[in-house]
């Protein structure tokens, strides 16, 4: 067994945790209902694993395939969507589902969305756009892998390589949207349009909305990756509404770091690293506006990864028979990560009774990394 990969933990007081900000609760989850060919993602138990890592339970929700798409992402892109064009259209929200949002697409003809993405949200974007007869243009990070390129343009969206990073590419496509007057549906909020990534935001409580009828009973801990934020964010926004709110632990790359680095400064605040890790979709230099205060206000544990971890992580789920992309493992990869320290175990609640949740958000979006890391030899491996 080689040495274990660095990693890097910051546990929170919670009595030093601000209190969460108060929004309105709106549930997505009986609009996802309507979307052609909805259906729950699954829940599913890792044994083994929870006997290694000394756990009671580990559950994944495994969001490989949703609504015909390697990722979780189409579920904020869709409810973004569907609230902006509906707004637009004057139309109610409350009970509005697919035919509704068809109707408003309608009538927003030769319209064009456009967002950024270094991983699986303009994905999202382009494939609901599609769906609904709409343009879309996505702006991706330098160096973003051709299969993710190309699985951009089979979705019928331009796509525009910017120089620089996934922050840059944020910037870019907010300044084509107001010069084209293009619809920006963007996932972080860095500026003076916070409405719509909000909106994302929400829509990924579905996630968890399903679990708590899928599950057999409530979770003790759960351990969610983080980018720019939107999907710990709903977590938290989630969790925070339960009688026992399960305490919550985030897992960034160690290039980019930047929920741990606002943690550690008490502030939300952007890093200068990198951001070249294999975790594509968590090369995130700033956490949103209106992600972090959910955040700040839930999180128990921030874990930051070495990019061993996430292949250890992806080798173990695929000896499970789950499909896991490099972010995909990444909350299994910070679990266990964290399995071995004795104070992240104490301040999570890891012991032998715990029910632990964690979310396998993509499947193998880059085919070509994925069988890098998944082949005949590495998949023996067993060790954590």
């Amino acid at each position: 067994m080689t040495a274990p990969a660095p990693s890097e933990v910051w546990l929170v007081d919670p009595g030093a945790r601000p209190s969460p900000p108060p929004e309105p609760a709106v549930d997505p989850e009986p609009f996802h209902r309507t979307l052609p060919g909805y259906a729950p993602t699954p829940v599913r138990a890792l044994a083994e694993l929870a006997r290694e890592l000394r756990v009671g339970e580990l559950w994944v929700k495994d969001e490989s395939h949703r609504l015909g798409l390697p990722s979780f992402k189409l579920l904020g892109g869709a409810w973004a969507v569907h609230r902006l064009l509906l707004e637009r259209a004057g139309l109610p929200l409350p009970g509005a589902g697919w035919p509704e949002l068809q109707a408003a697409a309608a009538g927003a003809a030769g319209t064009t969305l456009v967002t950024a993405t270094d991983g699986n949200h303009g994905r999202g974007v382009a494939h609901i756009a599609r769906l609904l007869g709409l343009g879309a243009v996505v702006f991706v990070p330098a160096g973003t892998s051709a299969a993710r390129i190309d699985a951009l343009r089979s979705e019928g969206a331009a796509v525009q390589e910017h120089p620089g990073s996934y922050d840059d590419a944020v910037t870019a496509a907010a300044a084509a949207a107001e010069r084209q007057g293009w619809l920006l549906v963007a996932d972080v909020a860095t500026g003076r349009d916070r409405t719509v990534p909000r909106w994302v935001m929400e829509g990924y409580q579905t996630i968890f909305t399903e679990c708590d009828r899928q599950l057999p009973g409530p979770v003790d801990a759960v351990v969610v990756q983080a980018g720019v934020g939107a999907l710990a964010a709903a977590t938290a926004r989630h969790y925070l509404a339960t009688v026992r709110p399960p305490r919550l632990a985030i897992v960034e790359p160690l290039s980019a770091a930047c929920c741990l680095a606002s943690a550690r400064a008490g502030r939300r605040t952007s890093i200068e690293a990198s951001q070249a890790s294999i975790m594509a979709g968590l090369n995130c230099g700033t956490p949103s506006l209106v992600a972090w205060p959910h955040v700040a206000a839930a999180t128990t544990v921030f874990c930051a990864i070495d990019d061993e971890w996430a292949r250890r992580a992806m080798r173990r789920l695929a000896a499970a028979g789950i499909e896991a992309g490099e972010s995909g493992a990444a909350g299994l990869a910070g679990l266990l990560a964290l399995a071995d320290d004795a104070p992240a175990r104490a301040a999570l609640g890891l012991h032998a009774g715990a029910r632990v949740l964690i979310v396998n958000t993509e499947g193998a979006t880059d085919p070509a990394a994925y069988r890098a890391v998944i082949g005949a030899s590495a998949a023996a491996e067993v060790g954590p």
